[in-house]
């Protein structure tokens, strides 16, 4: 009898400690996002945006400590395989949040779909992640590539253009940006005319301005991010043409690009999900502590890094920090409301945003608010098959 009890107890004192370990466990967060390149600034505001959720929660979700595991993609698709299998494979991220570059979230959305893990993509549009590539463990906090674009070309079809020319790097964002931006303008009753690309991350653009002035367009779209936006934006308007041809693009032409790109960019009309001067409550006290906890200015990437963390906290939540109950927690994901600094939206059927585009003009050092292009768009989810 004694040995029985001194038996239990021991089994009792080990369980004890293993039961508060197991309660304890982090969560492990895979960070697989640019930290060198042409990209490199908005995986840091896509970072920063991500933990100031977790410290306004204190520093957990659904009761559990989180664990960051980070990886530089380079906004390489030729590394993006071996890059997110170090996160999953080696380092056995709970969960996988990225990217920038379409090229790699589109690798990285094939190896989670293999691997069961959880991705959460807080930037990357590429149109088949909500599309044919769709599937219960992948939601965005962002955006498809569609949807600035169409949301452009409606803001052109509205300003009575008629005949436009595309610009664009040419990869899956690119692509698709101009697909929709063409979709809308042409249902709006203009015409593109050429479409120019350049390839990743070339920034040599003097060839492509030549044509656009020989063609003579009413209006020129374009799409480019980063360094490559502030280059573009600058070079247009030294080769002239701001002076006769009006430039709009989607809002990454000049989101968080302002200051490099100087005067150059003052006046330009662009269509984002986010904006200055939106002036809410809840966008308000968002930038302030942005501003306090990294004395710089949120931008769009930053507000779908913090998103992206609201919707992992959503289905966390409702599962009281329990992965284990996986199809709870996919769900209660999916179901969410996000009070976004953007502005309150839900997620489609595909897990991409059904959210409010806004026009924006290039004032100062802000993209401010002036009008709104398109309210509640969601994207088509073309080729989603989800089982």
């Amino acid at each position: 009898m004694n040995i029985t009890r001194i038996a239990l107890a021991a089994t009792l004192a080990l369980a004890l400690p293993l039961a508060a370990q197991a309660q304890q466990a982090k969560l492990k967060v895979g960070l697989m996002l640019p930290a060198t390149g042409t990209f490199a600034a908005l995986g840091t505001a896509i970072e920063n945006g991500f933990r100031l959720y977790v410290t306004e929660q204190g520093g957990k979700l659904g009761g559990r400590e989180i664990e960051f595991v980070k990886v530089d993609d380079e906004s390489d698709p030729s590394k993006a395989t071996d890059n997110v299998n170090k996160l999953i494979k080696r380092d056995n991220v709970d969960v996988v949040v990225g990217t920038v570059h379409s090229g790699v979230a589109l690798a990285m959305a094939r190896a989670v779909k293999e691997s069961n893990t959880l991705l959460i993509v807080p930037n990357a549009g590429a149109d088949a992640i909500t599309g044919p590539l769709c599937a219960p463990n992948i939601v965005r906090s962002s955006f498809s590539n569609w949807q600035p674009g169409f949301a452009t070309g409606v803001m052109a079809a509205q300003k009575g253009y008629k005949r436009a020319m595309t610009i664009y790097w040419n990869y899956a964002a690119g692509q698709e940006s101009a697909k929709g931006f063409t979709e809308a303008f042409e249902k709006g009753g203009g015409k593109v005319i050429k479409d120019l690309s350049l390839p990743f991350p070339n920034v040599e653009f003097q060839a492509l301005l030549t044509e656009i002035a020989a063609q003579k367009p009413d209006v020129v779209f374009a799409f480019f991010a980063g360094a490559g936006a502030a280059k573009f934006v600058k070079d247009y308007d030294a080769a002239g043409l701001r002076k006769t041809t009006p430039l709009i693009g989607s809002g990454f032409l000049t989101d968080g690009v302002l200051e490099a790109q100087g005067p150059s960019a003052q006046g330009l009309l662009t269509a984002l999900h986010y904006a200055d001067g939106l002036n809410t409550p809840r966008d308000t006290a968002f930038r302030n502590k942005y501003a306090v906890s990294y004395k710089l200015q949120p931008d769009v990437y930053a507000v779908q890094g913090y998103d992206a963390a609201q919707i992992l906290a959503a289905g966390l939540n409702a599962v009281k920090g329990d992965m284990g109950k996986r199809d709870v927690m996919l769900s209660a994901m999916r179901k969410s409301n996000i009070d976004s600094p953007r502005g309150k939206y839900t997620l489609a059927a595909a897990g991409n945003p059904v959210q409010d585009f806004y026009i924006r003009e290039a004032k100062g050092r802000e993209n401010l608010m002036t009008g709104i292009a398109v309210k509640v768009l969601p994207d088509p989810g073309r080729g989603c098959n989800m089982r």
